[in-house]
């Protein structure tokens, strides 16, 4: 596909556009060849095979990339994502707010809307949204009392593609 003029120069303004081509042209699926983007071989081999592509791409973007390196802010949450996985494996099996899920690492008492924003929109940037962009986590708002609150539910992909340690620890929804 060749690049319309000027392109290239904004990447940064669209992180995920910018993620993919990264990841793209570090794991030697895509490379630029003469003023145009193309996959390799192995890049259009995996196109046709979803499955392979995901467990090629979704590994190495989780758990290689410094993921606060494109927030707002330079902070970073501090944990470890083997840790980040299995808790919110088990917090979100049948959804929980973002504020809950942050409350189970952190501090039960910070909010969007008091002096620990900046630690939860840390943990928001640097962990929720790539789950979300790995296509691991959905994302739902729903207004209350005049603010938004974020709601976190784990996709089917999250329950095929995930074995974790707390995977025991799972509860099944009873249905009546």
């Amino acid at each position: 596909m060749r690049e319309p003029r000027g392109a290239g120069h904004n990447e940064y303004e669209f992180p995920p556009l910018g993620l993919l081509h990264y990841l793209l042209i570090t794991l030697r699926l895509g490379r630029h060849f003469k003023g145009e983007f193309r996959l390799t071989k192995l890049g259009a081999e995996l196109a046709l095979l979803p499955g392979s592509l995901f467990a090629e791409l979704v590994p190495f973007f989780v758990l290689q990339i410094d993921h606060a390196s494109y927030a707002r802010f330079e902070d970073r949450p501090i944990g470890k994502c083997d840790v980040w996985m299995n808790v919110i494996n088990v917090e979100a099996d049948h959804g929980t707010t973002e504020r809950k899920l942050f409350a189970a690492f952190y501090c039960d008492e910070y909010d969007w809307d008091n002096a620990g924003w900046r630690e939860m929109a840390a943990f928001s940037s640097c962990v929720l949204r790539l789950l979300e962009w790995a296509g691991l986590l959905v994302q739902t708002q729903v207004g209350r009392e005049g603010r938004n609150m974020h709601n976190e539910f784990k996709t089917s992909l999250w329950r095929s593609a995930l074995k974790l340690d707390t995977d025991d620890m799972l509860r099944s929804v009873i249905l009546q």
